[in-house]
């Protein structure tokens, strides 16, 4: 599967393209979008079309913003100091999506990003923050007293990247989702890697955990069993990876999961007597068990990959 559409939502908001909204009623009711059309735009074309969005949005800037092609995103990272630098004309901003990509403008696992750190301390009052793309990416061990949404999708996350979000002190995050995706695009972490999440001390609100598209989805599975964090989440999501049969005994076998609201395990390699038990034994949550796949001659796939 490969990403076909930008978003028409975020964060509750519709999406609005930079052309289409320039007589917007309420430019603050909307998700501003950027995107160029030529995919080798020059940097100035983007940061030309972010100053219309400040323009039309008034001294406290947009309220969600999503960074489309910023122009050559398959060599040239996200220009996060045009953020950074404009900071106090963004007080309104909650809600931020870099990278929301179609696999036609890049690949997820060519989408070059920078380090995300610098983001986090300009904007305290940022909400929600989703990344596409992990080449490149990095975090520095941060406190944010606002973020309640974390997601990161990627072909393949790097293991440093998730020990620092482990590292993070995250107090009023609710919702963490991180595509781990597979080793030869990046994503070298191993469960060991996330345990400090798993431990949840750092993440005391959290709520919904997502550790999907991975390529160690058993192993996950496995840790996931017995981790602290789980006895407070509602929501668990280990979709768009290779879970099967492993992984599902894990969880069966693990800490009970009759408290959760839903269970997502879509997209996965599990035989059909695996996925009814999990159905069966789970009466009272919403267990995901769609998309049943078929292991290839070479193997196992996760579901976003090119």
């Amino acid at each position: 599967m490969t990403i076909n559409r930008p978003l028409t939502t975020f964060a509750g908001l519709p999406v609005v393209e930079l052309e289409e909204g320039q007589s917007t009623a309420d430019p603050s009711a909307v998700a501003w979008r950027i995107d160029m059309d030529d995919f080798e735009a020059a940097p100035e074309e983007f940061a030309a079309a972010f100053a219309q969005v400040l323009e039309l949005c008034g001294p406290a800037g947009p309220t969600a913003l999503i960074a489309g092609e910023w122009g050559s995103a398959y060599e040239d990272p996200f220009p996060v100091d045009l953020l950074v630098d404009n900071a106090a004309r963004l007080g309104a901003l909650r809600a931020l999506f870099i990278g929301d990509m179609t696999s036609e403008q890049c690949e997820i696992s060519w989408i070059h990003q920078d380090d995300i750190t610098p983001l986090l301390k300009a904007l305290p009052a940022l909400e929600r923050l989703w990344v596409r793309g992990a080449e490149g990416l990095e975090l520095t061990p941060v406190r944010h007293e606002g973020l309640r949404e974390l997601v990161l999708q990627s072909g393949g996350l790097p293991a440093e990247v998730i020990r620092a979000i482990g590292a993070c002190d995250l107090p009023n995050l609710t919702h963490l989702e991180l595509w781990l995706g597979v080793e030869q695009y990046g994503g070298d972490a191993r469960a060991d890697d996330l345990a400090p999440i798993l431990a949840g001390r750092s993440l005391p609100a959290l709520t919904h955990l997502g550790l999907c598209n991975a390529e160690i989805a058993d192993e996950v599975a496995a840790a996931v069993a017995a981790a602290p964090v789980v006895a407070r989440l509602t929501e668990l999501d280990l979709s768009k990876g290779v879970l099967g049969d492993t992984g599902a005994e894990a969880l069966l076998a693990g800490q009970p999961l009759t408290h959760l609201k839903s269970l997502d395990l879509s997209h996965h390699f599990m035989s059909p007597e695996l996925a009814q038990r999990l159905v069966e034994e789970l009466p009272g949550v919403a267990v995901d068990v769609s998309d049943e796949q078929e292991e290839e001659e070479w193997g196992r796939y996760t579901a976003v990959s090119e």
